[in-house]
C-alpha cells in the first residue's frame, strides 16, 4: 500500500520504535512540525484550524491499538480538519517531566492556544491524568479524560497501589495535582468505569463546578478507551466536546451503542449471575438472543426456563 497523498493514511503499525517515530516525523513535518522534548518526550503539530485536539499517548499505547499504528488525533484531523498536537512518549507515562512543563509553559507565553476557536485535550489513564493537568496552559479550554488518577502523591492517594513505580515521582510540584488544574477548563468530562474503587476515588477528586463525572459501568476488562473505540462511540463523544455540544444525556444517549457490545453484554450477564437475578438474568438473555446470534445467552435461557417449569422465576 502506498503513502496517501497528505501521509495520514500511511500504515505504521507494527514498527519499532526508531522507524515509527521516523514515519511520524515525516508525516508531521509536512503538515506542521516534530519536536523532541527532552530524551523521553516528543511532540508532534498537524495544523489546520479551527478546533485544536490536544492528546497525550504513549508508542506503547498507539501500537497495542493495532488499527493504522498512528496517534488517535490523526483520524480527527483526515474527517474533520481539526488541528492536532499531540505529546508522546515511548511507555506508560504521567508526563511528569520539565521538558514538557517547558513546552506548555511556552506555548502558553507565545499565546498558541489563543489561535484557535476551540481547544479540546484529551488522554486516558496517566495520559488522561496529563491531559487534565496540562490543560491549565490554555484557559477556557474542554476536557475529556478516561479514568484519570488525579494525583500519586502517597499522601493523597496511598490507597492506589496500582502503580508502585512512581512512588519516587513528584506530584507535588509545577503541573502536579490536576483537579486543581482542571479549574481552568470551560468543561471538563471524566469518563471512568466504576468498577474499580479506585477509579472512582480519584474521579470524585476532581469534582468540581465545571466538571460532569460520567461512570460508565459494566464494559468488560477490555481498557476503557479501547472499549470506547469498539462501541464506535469515542470519536463521537470528541467531537461533540470539542465543539461544546456535549452534555450528561447526550453522552449517556451515545452510551446506548454498548447494547450490541458483547464484552459489555456478558460483563452484565456475568454480574447479575453473581447477584443470583434469575429474573434479570433471564430477560437480558431474551432481549440479546432477540436482537443478535448468541449462544452463551441462548444457553443461559434454555437453562432458567427449565428451572423455572412447576414455578415462577422470581427473585427474592
Amino acid at each position: 500500500m502506498q503513502d496517501s497523498p497528505n501521509g495520514f493514511d500511511t500504515p505504521m503499525q507494527g514498527l519499532k520504535t526508531p522507524q515509527w517515530l521516523e514515519k511520524l516525523e515525516e508525516v508531521a513535518e509536512d503538515h506542521g512540525y516534530f519536536q523532541r522534548l527532552g530524551p523521553n518526550y516528543f511532540a508532534t503539530f498537524v495544523e489546520d484550524k479551527p478546533t485544536l485536539l490536544v492528546t497525550f499517548e504513549t508508542i506503547e499505547g498507539i501500537q497495542e491499538r493495532g488499527d493504522t499504528g498512528q496517534p488517535l488525533g490523526f483520524e480527527l484531523v483526515k474527517e474533520l480538519g481539526w488541528s492536532h498536537l499531540c505529546i508522546l512518549t515511548e511507555k506508560q507515562s504521567w508526563f511528569r517531566d520539565p521538558a514538557v512543563y517547558a513546552f506548555f509553559d511556552r506555548a502558553s507565553d507565545d499565546g498558541f492556544f489563543d489561535e484557535f476557536d476551540n481547544v479540546l485535550f484529551y488522554g486516558a489513564g496517566p495520559c488522561g491524568y496529563a491531559a487534565a493537568t496540562y490543560s491549565v496552559a490554555s484557559p477556557g479550554a474542554r476536557v475529556v479524560v478516561l479514568n484519570p488518577q488525579a494525583t500519586l502523591t502517597p499522601s493523597l492517594a496511598g490507597w492506589d497501589k496500582r502503580f508502585e513505580g512512581t512512588r519516587m515521582m513528584s506530584f507535588t510540584d509545577r503541573y502536579g495535582f490536576a483537579p486543581d488544574m482542571i479549574e481552568a477548563a470551560e468543561k471538563a468530562y471524566v469518563i471512568y468505569n466504576d468498577a474499580a474503587v479506585e477509579n472512582t476515588i480519584h474521579a470524585a477528586l476532581f469534582r468540581r463546578p465545571n466538571v460532569e463525572l460520567l461512570p460508565v459501568p459494566v464494559l468488560g476488562n477490555r481498557a476503557l478507551e479501547m472499549a470506547l473505540q469498539d462501541i464506535q462511540v469515542l470519536f463521537r463523544i470528541l467531537v461533540q466536546a470539542g465543539v461544546g455540544k456535549m452534555t450528561r444525556q447526550g453522552f449517556y444517549s451515545l452510551m446506548r451503542a454498548r447494547r450490541d457490545h458483547g464484552p459489555y453484554l456478558r460483563s452484565l450477564l456475568r454480574k447479575l449471575n453473581e447477584q443470583n437475578r434469575p429474573l434479570l438474568t433471564a430477560l437480558l438473555c431474551a432481549n440479546v438472543t432477540s436482537r443478535m446470534h448468541a449462544p452463551n445467552f441462548a444457553r443461559t435461557l434454555s437453562a432458567l426456563e427449565k428451572a423455572a417449569v412447576g414455578g415462577d422465576l422470581t427473585e427474592e
